[in-house]
Order: structure tokens, then C-alpha cells, then sequence
């Protein structure tokens, strides 16, 4: 699904109500309604007790007042607290005027805000995506108040005091929300690390925008879902055999790092890859023989790290980095390996220790060949870069290095974001913290090979399937073993589940 700036989702609320033919308090009504209704489901009245909605002068304060009239229809105990100001928008005005006489209704006083007890119940309804400035003055007051209660805080679309789209000051005054409740589509905010203390968990609720302009407008970012996704990864033809499926190298481990190998070549054998064929040092032999009988064991001719890039004609792609260790004889492999694969061209999948050698030389990275699958951590990544200033503008650095250098960059995390050749981002919807564990990464280099080495894919469809398959296994161990208890080995074991509820 597309992912709107805060221009956009206001385009998207002027064209739902020309289309469909409603005023613009009537949207609100419907956006309200489907937070209300998602609110009592969540939160029963004796749970609740004293709501205490806070609303700002603009249409997000229109919200919490058609959100403070119906929880009070519905028996709650709701009291109103208005924020000051010389103007207010026309919705809000519109909604103060339907708020019931009974529902207790107060301007705030900047000097005396009012005491909220240790279990009150919060709405935050001051400011949503149209804030373009930090809170100053009252509004950073009562923010700051907010915070320091023990209340628990749901706020509407956006924590108040957070920028939709950008990263707002240090410092700023924003609402550390344990809920976030938005309408239609997820927003970029929600998606980034630095966000985390104030969105909480958050939830998208429908509220019927219009499709046609949310399916014809222009966006840079994206987040993937089983709708997105589905059909990308093909059936399997009844008469396939191995050669089908492509045959791929892995070019992994070193002394003390074959489980990486391992991890790495399991995953790209359920990920359903023809053949394989590993090559590690001669330390490995015996492990990977044993270990994982279905792949191909071709030994490096030194013990404990590869030297030599071996005849690349058999193989449909290239995984290069679990565990490969960072000798200077390694650095001419991988630099051998840039320079064939750009002529051929084969794909390649670079990875862990092949990342940081790109790091330490990074005169390499003008070696990639077009189409290149790189899976860094935020410190990977940074060596490749530069370090960043914060999640925006690390995001930034992503489209401008895969614009740069026309490769695929996976930036794993929490809602793992692909950056493309075309300067787009797409962030992952699947995978939990309990996949925060060593070998993790291993085991997404050894599915994308899989999916790369399949020929009948597509850079961008391999690496969509694969960041969002790999999270999907993570989630269906997890519900075996439990988040705190997750191996990467776990995860291997859920590919073929997790690829199967995307094929066609």
C-alpha cells in the first residue's frame, strides 16, 4: 500500500468528499466514528474511567470532539479540554456546537493545568498531520504535562507535536502516546525508530478515502502487505525440475563462522532454489557435508578463508558475506567476483563481512554490477554512507546510494526498508524484536539468493518476496517458541509456510 505525505492525505480527504458528494464534517464523523468504535472495543467503561479529551483548534481537535460526543452517548465519563486560541477551523467550530451542555467542556489554563490521576484515560486530539512548526508556549506546556502523567494517552492520527513527514528539532515537545490511531493508510512517522516513544503501537482504520486517487497518485514510499505481495512469487510449472529454479554459489564462513554458512544455505534451499553449491574454506567441508546434505560442498584450497573465486559459469546467482571473515585474500575475491558479475551479468546478493570489506574499500562500490541485492544493518550501512543525522535522513542516504550505484538496498530493522534503483522505499509490515538474534541476517541472505537465482522473478519482486517472507517465517516461529526464545534456525524452518501464502 502508498504511503502519503500529509499534502497528499489532505488531497485524498478533498477528493473523497467531492466524490463522494459529503461536507468536510462529515468525513470527520466518519473518521471519529472509526476511532470510537475501535476505542470502546478496546476499552470498556469501568477500564476507562474519567476520559479526558484534549483537543487543539484545528480539524484534529474537530476530532476529539465528535470523539468526546459519542463516547458520552455510549455511557462514558468524558470531560473536554480545549486548548486556547484566536481561531479555530470550521469543523471544530461545527463540533463544538454539537458537544452536549451535559459533557463537561473547558478552556485550559496555562498556569493552572488540570491534575490527571495515575490511571486516567487520554485522548490526544491537539494537533495532527498539519503541523508544519514545534509546540511553543501553551501547547509545549500541556504536552509536557501530559508526559508526566502516569495517564495511558491515545491520540488521534499523529502524537501531537510530531511532524508527519520530517524530523522535527531535538528536543521538541511532543506526546509520548501509548496508542496511535490513523485513518485509511499508515504514515511514514510510524515506521521509524525515532518515532517509537511517541507512537507507541499504533492502528490504521478504514474510513473509505477515495480509491481512485489514492491508486493514481505519485508516492515515493510504500508498505508491503499480503495484498501487495500476493502473485509476485509464480506457481511452480508441473513438469519443473531442479534446473528450473536456477543453480546458485554461496560464498560463505570462515574459521569459527561455518554456522553462518550453514544458516545462509539451509534458508536458500527452502527458499526453493534448484541446486546449490557452497564454497567455504576447507575447514567447512565436513560441517556443510553433515549439516546440510542437499547443497554442494566445493572447498576452498585454504583451511580457515577463502582465497579463490571459483568458475562462475554454472550458476544463475551469487550470495557473497555470512561468516566470509575479512582477509586481505578475501578482498581480491570479492573484487574478482564485482568485475565478472558487471560483465556477465549475474546477479549477486552481498552481504555481513562482504559489506564491511565494500566499508573498508569502498573504491568497490563503483565495481557493482546494476541490480545488486545489499543487506546492511544501520552500522553496515553507514560504513557504505556516511552516518546519519537521523531516520529521515538516513533514509534519504538510502534512495541517493541506490540511485548512485542502480542496486537494491535491504536496510534491515524493524519495518526493513528496501531502497530501489528508481529512488523508491518499501517497508516491510512482517518480523518481531525476538529476530534481533545472531544469524538472523544469514538466513535472509540465503532466501534472497534463492529468489534471485529463479529466473523468472524480478530484482524488485525477489527482494519484495524475500524481506517480507523472511519477517513472515520470524512470525510463525515465533508464535512456536516465543519471541525471547527465537533462533535464526527457528526462522529457516518457516520459509516454505511463509513463501506459500504468497504464491499464486
Amino acid at each position: 500500500m502508498k504511503l502519503l505525505s500529509a499534502t497528499q492525505t489532505r488531497a485524498a480527504d478533498q477528493a473523497t468528499i467531492q466524490a463522494a458528494h459529503i461536507r468536510s464534517d462529515e468525513l470527520m464523523e466518519r473518521a471519529a466514528t472509526a476511532f470510537s468504535d475501535w476505542f470502546m472495543d478496546r476499552v470498556g467503561q469501568e477500564a476507562a474511567g474519567e476520559v479526558h479529551v484534549f483537543c487543539g483548534p484545528g480539524n484534529n481537535g474537530g476530532d476529539g470532539l465528535v470523539v468526546a460526543r459519542q463516547l458520552h452517548l455510549a455511557g462514558y465519563t468524558v470531560r473536554v479540554w480545549l486548548l486556547p486560541a484566536t481561531t479555530y477551523s470550521a469543523d471544530f467550530i461545527v463540533n463544538r456546537q454539537r458537544l452536549a451542555a451535559e459533557v463537561s467542556c473547558a478552556e485550559l489554563n496555562p498556569e493552572n493545568l488540570p491534575p490527571l490521576p495515575a490511571k486516567a484515560t487520554v485522548v490526544d486530539a491537539l494537533f495532527g498531520t498539519g503541523l508544519s512548526r514545534p509546540l511553543e508556549n501553551a501547547a509545549a506546556a500541556l504536552v509536557e504535562h501530559l508526559n508526566k502523567s502516569k495517564a495511558t494517552v491515545f491520540a488521534i492520527d499523529l502524537p501531537s507535536g510530531l511532524f508527519a513527514d520530517a524530523a522535527q528539532p531535538r528536543n521538541s515537545a511532543v506526546v509520548r502516546a501509548h496508542y496511535t490511531v490513523g485513518f485509511e493508510l499508515p504514515k511514514l512517522a510510524y515506521l521509524l525508530p525515532q518515532n517509537a516513544q511517541f507512537v507507541g503501537e499504533w492502528q490504521v482504520l478504514p474510513i473509505g478515502l477515495n480509491q481512485e486517487f489514492i491508486h493514481n497518485v505519485a508516492v515515493d514510499n510504500y508498505f508491503l502487505d499480503t495484498n501487495f505481495l500476493v502473485g509476485r512469487l509464480p506457481k511452480r510449472p508441473k513438469f519443473a525440475h531442479k534446473g528450473t529454479f536456477g543453480h546458485a554459489l554461496l560464498l560463505a564462513g570462515s574459521y569459527g563462522k561455518i554456522g553462518a554458512a550453514v544458516l545462509a544455505a539451509r534458508a536458500c534451499l527452502h527458499g526453493g532454489v534448484g541446486l546449490l553449491t557452497v564454497r567455504t574454506p576447507a575447514v567447512g567441508y565436513t560441517i556443510l557435508q553433515t549439516a546440510v546434505p542437499e547443497a554442494m560442498a566445493l572447498t576452498d584450497p585454504a583451511t580457515n578463508f577463502i582465497t579463490e573465486l571459483p568458475d562462475l559459469k554454472p550458476y544463475a546467482a551469487v550470495g557473497i558475506g555470512p561468516g566470509l571473515g575479512q582477509e586481505v585474500a578475501t578482498v581480491e575475491v570479492l573484487r574478482q567476483l564485482l568485475r565478472h558479475a558487471k560483465q556477465v551479468p549475474l546477479p549477486l546478493i552481498i552481504d555481513a563481512d562482504a559489506l564491511n570489506l565494500l566499508g573498508t574499500h569502498r573504491e568497490l562500490l563503483d565495481e557493482l554490477p546494476p541490480n545488486t541485492l545489499l543487506t546492511p544493518h544501520p552500522k553496515e550501512f553507514e560504513r557504505l554512507t556516511e552516518s546519519a543525522r537521523d531516520d529521515y535522513h538516513r533514509l534519504e542516504l538510502l534512495r541517493a546510494f541506490c540511485q548512485r550505484y542502480h542496486c537494491y538496498c535491504v536496510l534491515k530493522g524493524a519495518y526493513t526498508a528496501l531502497g530501489t534503483p528508481k529512488g523508491l522505499l518499501y517497508f516491510n509490515s512482517t518480523g518481531n524484536p525476538g529476530m534481533g538474534t545472531g544469524g538472523s541476517g544469514d538466513v535472509l541472505t540465503g532466501l534472497l539468493l534463492a529468489l534471485r537465482a529463479d529466473q523468472r522473478l524480478s530484482a524488485l519482486d525477489a527482494a519484495l518476496v524475500g524481506i517480507f517472507a523472511h519477517g513472515l517465517a520470524g512470525d510463525l516461529a515465533a508464535q512456536q517458541s516465543g519471541e525471547a526464545g527465537l533462533i535464526a534456525g527457528d526462522i529457516v524452518r518457516f520459509i516454505g509456510p511463509a513463501l506459500a501464502s504468497l504464491s499464486n
